[in-house]
């Protein structure tokens, strides 16, 4: 699915355009994913993890963009990428009112309103696809993102425990939260 160019200026003044990613820019999306690897660990894997060739990479962004069930959009601030979310809205018939939303922001792009931008575009899509009902995960302790789910209308309705074990052995939950769009 491709997503319409959008410009939005975050809160600290600075324009920022919202995007389908390119193909071409495999080896961008690839530093971006490491970046947020290294910054936080409430993505699912850790940087040594971000293993893809730059060719899988373009492959994976060329199924997205053809894909009529699937969505990425890039915010792209001062020429990098800044953030990036993603809608996959299930394809078979009994589950096809729901999709599934994740997010990610580099760090120092935190706290601009990027967030809200971009589930209210991934929202917007989900509601015009007829979807029904948006769901996503979270790891136990990342009440930064809980925040803005929670400001977006999801809402907790099942916990896996032990989801995620860091490096150090430290157990975490997965948390799953939903929003309804009907």
């Amino acid at each position: 699915m491709i997503f319409k160019e959008k410009q939005i200026i975050l809160k600290d003044g600075r324009k920022c355009l919202l995007r389908s990613p390119k193909p071409d820019e495999a080896k961008e999306m690839m530093d971006y994913l490491r970046t947020c690897a290294t910054e936080t660990n409430f993505i699912l894997r850790y940087p040594e993890e971000c293993t893809e060739t730059v060719e899988e990479e373009e492959r994976f962004l060329k199924s997205i963009f053809e894909s009529e069930y699937n969505l990425m959009i890039v915010a792209i601030v001062d020429g990098e990428i800044a953030g990036n979310c993603q809608l996959n809205i299930h394809k078979r018939m009994k589950v096809r009112h729901r999709g599934d939303v994740a997010i990610g922001i580099i760090k120092k792009y935190w706290n601009n309103g990027l967030g809200t931008a971009m589930f209210q575009e991934l929202i917007d899509i989900a509601k015009e696809k007829a979807c029904l009902q948006l769901e996503l995960e979270f790891i136990e302790g990342n009440e930064r993102a809980v925040a803005l789910y929670e400001k977006m209308g999801f809402r907790v309705f099942g916990e896996r425990k032990r989801g995620v074990i860091l490096k150090d052995g430290t157990p975490l939950s997965e948390f799953f939260m939903v929003k309804y769009l009907d």
